[in-house]
């Protein structure tokens, strides 16, 4: 039977429309369309789409259950190795990843299976239509303490406790999540999505504790004094980078963790918030990835009326994922890209020191780059081109150019050896330097994606599983 070389679509939002709410763009699989999509997997022996997933989910297995119309057992297989099925299947950058690895694409240099798609098919599937209670794994008689509710301490959480753990999540925010509720927008990740696996890894018995501090209102010690045998650090990657230019304290600029943060979890995309938060005018975005594609559309969503993403590399060099940048392209995202901000511009009237317009942005003036020879990342490096700046007039400056990890951990917990970059330094297995103490995710790495930061809670469940049985 002849492959379709083609990946069926993904019915979406029309752009003119989603561009002015926060619903899911991608309206996700049809039962037909994913049955169809299905039958595209080759079902390869040596099973390298597997190889290719952080968490290495039985890809394969799963679809096909998908083409024999048992979508139940599709969900369960996949859920064997991740605890966000649901969550996977719309961030994860599965065309760098598993997809990148399909034997159609690889061989037969066609498109890959849609296995992002198709996970989060299932994963949407099981949530709606799923009656039975989880099943609850006989207790094992040893305590874990995980640090963070995000995608890493999630999922250490999750495959201890499907290992018979008591496991205490804490969280520094009033919901757990993590970057899921308070960096990803509602219309690229629906909360109540976040909401419903979490309250799957409560009902295998995960306690969640929010609104707590490590490093404030508890201490690593302490924890270890509370009876717990082993901490997992998974606390993330939440200090924003700054470019260090002019102007950056002016009212008006935002770290891109501010921003999202104000309008995800504090809920300042409503019509009358409590959370203030600028909205209108124009914007510029400094910086590449995801969180500025998401910084960009949701400042689109909140009534701005022209968005800028100012880059300093070209479209080839851009970090984001294709799909964001293709849609953040439709909705009328403005990308000025080889450009690099040199001074962000204010208000100032020297004659009337109460206006009250005074220190607020009015402009942002950057200089054109061209790209030199490869850096140590392997990536061309920008250099500037003399005597070209120009000003772009906004009201808004939102830097999106990384995260680092909070000091408060380090600072707080004796012997825990951090690199120059502020994040943990671990063996292989996750192990710190400290005894019994492990980590992962963001918090190691700096700012990653969610897909990584479960794998690495993964790996880390696996070492305290070993260590204490």
């Amino acid at each position: 039977m002849a492959v379709n070389p083609k990946k069926h679509e993904m019915p979406v939002q029309a752009p003119d429309v989603r561009a002015h709410n926060f619903q899911e763009v991608a309206l996700g699989y049809t039962l037909e369309i994913a049955t169809e999509e299905a039958k595209r997997c080759l079902n390869c022996k040596n099973r390298p789409c597997v190889e290719g997933c952080p968490v290495n989910i039985a890809i394969p297995d799963f679809i096909t259950q998908i083409k024999l119309g048992h979508l139940e057992e599709a969900y369960q297989v996949i859920h064997q190795s991740s605890s966000l099925p649901a969550v996977c299947g719309r961030v994860c950058p599965q065309e760098t990843q598993c997809e990148s690895q399909c034997t159609l694409h690889v061989r037969a240099k066609m498109d890959p299976v849609g296995i992002g798609r198709l996970e989060r098919f299932v994963a949407d599937w099981h949530n709606e239509h799923a009656t039975e209670k989880t099943h609850v794994p006989e207790a094992n008689g040893h305590k874990v303490a995980v640090i963070g509710a995000g995608p890493s301490g999630l999922t250490c959480a999750g495959d201890l406790a499907k290992k018979g753990y008591a496991v205490t999540i804490y969280e520094a925010l009033h919901t757990a999540g993590g970057v899921l509720v308070y960096g990803i927008p509602e219309f690229r990740l629906p909360k109540r999505i976040v909401a419903k696996e979490v309250e799957t890894l409560k009902e295998l018995g995960v306690q969640v504790e929010t609104n707590v501090i490590i490093g404030k209102t508890l201490t690593i010690d302490e924890l270890f004094e509370m009876g717990f045998e082993a901490v997992f650090i998974g606390s993330g990657a939440g200090l924003p980078n700054f470019m260090n230019i002019p102007g950056e304290a002016l009212k008006g600029v935002y770290s891109a963790n501010e921003f999202l943060t104000r309008s995800n979890l504090m809920k300042a995309y409503q019509e009358n918030p409590t959370t203030p938060i600028m909205k209108g005018g124009n914007v510029a975005v400094v910086g590449g990835g995801n969180v500025a594609m998401d910084a960009a559309r949701t400042a689109l969503r909140l009534g701005a009326g022209h968005v800028y993403i100012i880059y300093r590399r070209s479209m080839e060099e851009l970090p984001a994922r294709r799909e964001e940048v293709e849609h953040a392209q439709e909705e009328g995202i403005d990308f000025r890209l080889l450009n690099n901000p040199v001074e962000i511009l204010g208000y100032n009237n020297p004659e009337n020191p109460r206006d009250p317009r005074n220190g607020f942005v009015t402009g942002i003036r950057c200089i054109r780059m061209e790209l030199g020879e490869p850096d140590a990342s392997g990536r061309r490096r920008p250099v500037e081109v003399p005597g070209s700046e120009f000003e772009l007039p906004v009201d808004t400056v939102i830097i999106a150019i990384g995260t680092s990890p909070n000091p408060l951990i380090k600072s707080t917990t004796e012997g825990l050896e951090v690199n120059r970059r502020g994040g943990i330094v671990i063996r292989e297995d996750g192990l710190t330097s400290r005894e019994h103490v492990y980590a992962g995710g963001d918090a190691v790495t700096g700012a990653a994606t969610v897909i990584s930061a479960m794998g690495a809670g993964k790996v880390a469940a696996r070492a305290i599983d070993a260590s204490l049985s």
